[in-house]
């Protein structure tokens, strides 16, 4: 992947630095919590987990690749038996009959695998950036900088970025860090809004980085 390079203020690198040695601190050891054992499992969690909760994710795909191991399994099954499998979570209909269809393109394609090929991911049903950037960054340890909501929301709240447009986040991101940081930044980010800068009732009370948060400065301003 190509290095992106911006020159920033001593000042901005420090409060950079600064943000990721306190979200290392707070999440030393950091993974996805999606459950999968390889990158079809993988791809295909990911694909379920857009607008729903990795715990709910977690609690049909046992069933799931119980019965469809691979991708051909998978590319052979029926809408009503997947739909059926994962109803729990939302937008099942739709996303049954794209884990079928891009367990068919698999299938044909790649020969059963999921490659290590960006353009050909996003190519997929269902599968759109961050799902690719997912499965490159966790899959194939690829670094890559995957930006869903939580990603979205800390990174412009801490003054990482500014813009709520995911392609321009990520961008902002991989200039201010180094590439070796981008999937464990990811996740760390992720983790950070899951359970302490949460889009309501944020834990502002306990985080370390109220001198900075545009969203504690807005919602709290000196008398």
């Amino acid at each position: 992947m190509q290095k992106v390079f911006r020159i920033y203020s001593i000042s901005f690198m420090q409060e950079a630095n600064r943000i990721f040695d306190e979200l290392k601190r707070l999440f030393p050891i950091v993974y996805c919590e999606l459950n999968y054992k390889n990158n079809f499992e993988l791809l295909v969690s990911v694909v379920l987990s857009a607008q729903t909760t990795d715990k709910a994710v977690n609690l049909v795909t046992p069933k799931l690749f119980d019965k469809y191991p691979s991708a051909y399994e998978l590319a052979k099954a029926t809408l009503t038996d997947v739909h059926f499998l994962i109803k729990t979570i939302g937008l099942a209909n739709t996303k049954a009959r794209n884990i079928i269809a891009l367990s068919k393109r698999l299938v044909e394609d790649h020969n059963n695998e999921v490659p290590s090929d960006y353009d050909y991911l996003i190519s997929l049903p269902g599968v759109g950036r961050k799902t690719a950037n997912v499965v490159l960054g966790e899959g194939f340890r690829i670094p890559t900088i995957p930006v869903d909501t939580h990603v979205l929301r800390v990174a412009n709240r801490l003054n990482l970025a500014n813009s709520n447009d995911p392609y321009k986040v990520e961008v902002s991101l991989m200039k201010i860090y180094d590439s070796t940081l981008w999937y464990e930044l990811h996740l760390r980010l992720i983790h950070f809004g899951r359970y302490f800068c949460r889009a309501k009732n944020p834990s502002c009370n306990i985080c370390n980085f109220k001198d900075i948060c545009q969203y504690y400065t807005k919602n709290h301003p000196t008398k």
